[in-house]
This record gives C-alpha cells, sequence and structure tokens, in this order.
C-alpha cells in the first residue's frame, strides 16, 4: 500500500521526477564507466608486461617504445641491428629474451615477426594448427581469426607499414598454419611470423628502392656503397627481456644508453607512470560526477521538502484513517529511495552503452577491447550504497517532518 502511493506521488510531479532521475543517472553512469575503463585498462596493461622486465629499441620516446613494442599500440621508434641486439641477448644476465620485428600489416592488424617463445609468453594455446616453422606461415590471434574470417590454409598478402592503405606486398603471400584461443592479451590482434618472413619480404622491398635510386645517384659512388651495405644489414625492431638478475633492471638502462644507439627502458616504470597520468583525468572526472550526484540529492531533497507543504493535509487524513507515525516516515523515505534506485539502475545501463560504444571505436583504433557486462562488485557495490545514502540524506528532514506532523493543528488550519 506505502509502495503504490509512493510511486503515485513520483507519477505526480513529473518534471521534478524527470530532472532528478537525469541528474541521478548521468552522475552514476559516470562513475561507473571510470570503474570499468580503470580497472580494466589497468589490467589488460599489467597483463601485458607480465613477464617483460626490460625493453629494448632504437633511442627515442621511453614511453613510445613500450607502446609499440609491447602493446603494439603506437608506431616503433626505429630498428636496430640484429647483430649489435645479439650482443646482449645472449648476456648471462638474460633468462630469455625475444626478438620483434614490425614492417607490414593486414587489415590494419600488425604483422609481427619473432620466435614461438612470444606465444609461450602469453600462455596461449592453439585452437586449431601449429607454429609458424616457415617463411611467409602466421599464426593469428583469435580476435583476428574471427574478424577477418581466416581459417587453415588462407593466405592474404600484407600492406608495408602500420596503415591497412599501404603498398600491398602482391610478390608474396602469407599462409594461415596456426589459430590461437582467446588470452585477453595483446596477442588476440596480432599476426605472428618469423622474422626471415620480415627480413625476406623487406629486402626485396629495399632493393626495388635502391634500384630505383641509382638512376639518380650515379655520380655519388661513395653513398651508393654505403646505402647498398645499409640494406644488406639485417634489422629487428625491439627485443623483449626477462632477467635473471635484477640489478640489470638498474644498471643497463644507461649503460645501453650510453654505448650503443639503442636504449632499453623498464615497461613497469613507463605504464606506471602512464596509470599516473590516466588517474588525474579519472580522478577529476569522479569529482565532477560526485559533484552531479550531490546536485541530485539537492534536487531531490528540494522537490520533496516544497510538496511537503502541499501533502500535509493528506498526511493528516492518512494519520486520522490509521496510518502510523512511522508509515509516514517510511513514505518520504521510500520515494526517495525509488529515485535514487531507479537512476542507479540507468545509470548502470548507460555506462554499459557507453563502454560498448567506446570498445567499439578502440578495437578499430587501437585493437584494444573492454568488457560492457563485467561488473565490479567492491566498487560498484560502493557506489550503490553511496546511491541510497545519497536518497536517505535527500529525504531525512522532509521524513521527519511528515513524522512529526501535528494532525489537529494541521486539520484545524485547514
Amino acid at each position: 500500500m506505502i509502495a503504490k502511493i509512493a510511486l503515485k506521488n513520483i507519477a505526480y510531479r513529473p518534471l521534478n521526477t524527470i530532472l532528478s532521475l537525469i541528474l541521478l543517472t548521468a552522475s552514476v553512469a559516470i562513475i561507473s564507466l571510470l570503474i570499468l575503463l580503470q580497472e580494466q585498462f589497468e589490467r589488460k596493461f599489467s597483463a601485458d608486461i607480465e613477464g617483460v622486465d626490460l625493453v629494448m629499441g632504437a633511442k627515442g620516446s621511453p614511453l613510445q617504445l613500450v607502446l609499440s613494442s609491447v602493446y603494439q599500440m603506437d608506431s616503433p621508434t626505429g630498428n636496430i641491428d640484429v647483430d649489435s641486439a645479439s650482443v646482449w641477448m645472449k648476456n648471462p644476465f638474460v633468462k630469455s629474451a625475444i626478438p620483434l620485428a614490425f614492417g607490414d600489416n593486414y587489415s590494419g592488424y600488425r604483422i609481427v615477426g619473432t620466435t614461438a617463445e612470444y606465444i609461450s609468453k602469453y600462455q596461449a594455446t592453439f585452437a586449431q594448427g601449429k607454429a609458424f616453422s616457415e617463411n611467409f606461415e602466421v599464426v593469428v590471434g583469435s580476435n583476428i581469426a574471427s574478424n577477418l574470417s581466416l581459417k587453415i590454409g588462407s593466405t592474404f598478402h600484407g600492406s608495408h607499414g602500420d596503415a591497412e592503405e599501404g603498398e600491398v606486398h602482391e610478390d608474396h603471400q602469407y599462409k594461415v598454419v596456426g589459430i590461437l584461443n582467446p588470452t585477453g592479451n595483446v596477442i588476440d590482434n596480432l599476426i605472428l611470423c618469423n622474422i626471415g618472413s620480415v627480413w625476406a619480404m623487406h629486402e626485396e622491398h629495399d632493393h626495388e628502392e635502391h634500384a630505383e635510386a641509382e638512376h639518380h645517384h650515379d655520380e655519388n659512388c661513395d653513398h651508393e656503397h654505403e646505402s647498398e651495405e645499409h640494406h644488406h644489414k639485417k634489422e629487428i625492431t625491439a627485443v623483449l627481456f626477462k632477467m635473471k638478475n635484477k640489478m640489470a633492471l638498474v644498471t643497463w638502462p644507461r649503460l645501453i644508453s650510453q654505448n650503443t644507439d639503442m636504449m632499453v627502458v623498464s615497461p613497469a616504470v613507463e605504464v606506471n607512470r602512464l596509470f599516473t597520468l590516466f588517474g588525474i583525468g579519472v580522478t577529476a572526472l569522479q569529482y565532477l560526477a560526485y559533484g552531479i550526484m550531490l546536485i541530485s540529492g539537492i534536487s531531490i531533497f528540494i522537490a520533496l521538502y516544497n510538496t511537503l507543504k502541499e501533502r500535509k493535509y493528506e498526511f493528516a487524513l492518512m494519520r486520522i484513517s490509521g496510518a502510523g507515525r512511522f508509515q509516514m516516515l517510511s513514505l518520504v523515505l521510500l520515494e526517495s529511495l525509488m529515485l535514487t534506485i531507479s537512476g542507479f539502475i540507468f545509470g548502470l545501463i548507460l555506462s554499459r552503452a557507453a563502454l560498448w560504444f567506446i570498445s567499439g571505436a578502440a578495437a578499430d583504433e587501437y585493437k584494444i577491447s573492454f568488457d560492457p557486462f563485467e561488473f565490479v562488485w567492491e566498487k560498484e557495490g560502493l557506489l550503490l550504497l553511496l546511491t541510497i545514502f545519497t536518497g536517505i540524506i535527500a529525504a531525512l528532514v522532509p521524513a521527519i517532518k511528515a513524522y512529526r506532523l501535528n494532525i489537529s493543528k494541521t486539520l484545524a488550519n485547514a
């Protein structure tokens, strides 16, 4: 009975109800979306750097090196000579060293030259097929196999560079020999082959460019000789290290930077720096959302308080009809709780819809996806309690006034 009356009272004030719901929905949606983004973003980033103590690559931005080589989300800082890198890969302090060579893509998905150890690093298992063993054999991640309808035996031509619109290498085609099961890691969005495939593909590409350049540089034989030597150099893009000796984490970055044309960075340090920057923005938006929630609480309070004068005769008649003081108290509280819980539910729905949209955009641009159906019980449970608390505080003063209503005085003034 009390619930029915509460619903009718809410419906009787549509403008106040809609305003309060919009404010609550917006605040809950923003906070919930930030919780989901932060939780999944940090979990995915932490999972991808697990087992990677150091990253070696060409000198440039440390964060760019980590994003490009570990997360495959940025352009590499350049290439490094494989012989120079091998010296450090064979160092006794090294537990494992996984070389990476970039250069091509297929439909926007990066083709990465590496070793089978890269597959083991992410504990990926084969849904079908086997690991690559010869040039131009590839293993594809689960998302790629699904999105591009690739099967064992499928063939395709890679495009030069990171851009999907790059020059297509029509002289060589890749053949799918393995498809991986989903891991939730970056490997789900990669096409893997051996490094020899990358070298074979680009030696021919470089040879064509060099032959074309000969028509314009006949007058400078020394320059041509140097250029030819450069084209015959074997290069890779980066190396992922797992170290036996943790002292190397401190000494190698400075040692290699000062004595070679390469650099070594700690992905953990760079990712923590990224989380810090990301966290500042998240905190600012959370404060904004809490501010909106506070305004929604004030809106509910004003709506209930203003209508209390209109409803005091209604309450007096209900008391005469047998309703108790606590029923009057609970009626006002119930109206507020119905609004706040409805706002919370609508906010969760809106946050999931927003995350689904963001996930689609991020998958297209960065090949990273988010799960809109995940529920972070601890944080979103606290958000529910905060929302309910806001509703109770907003209704407290009007509820107490309803509880203390003087029946005889109210009816005498009617």
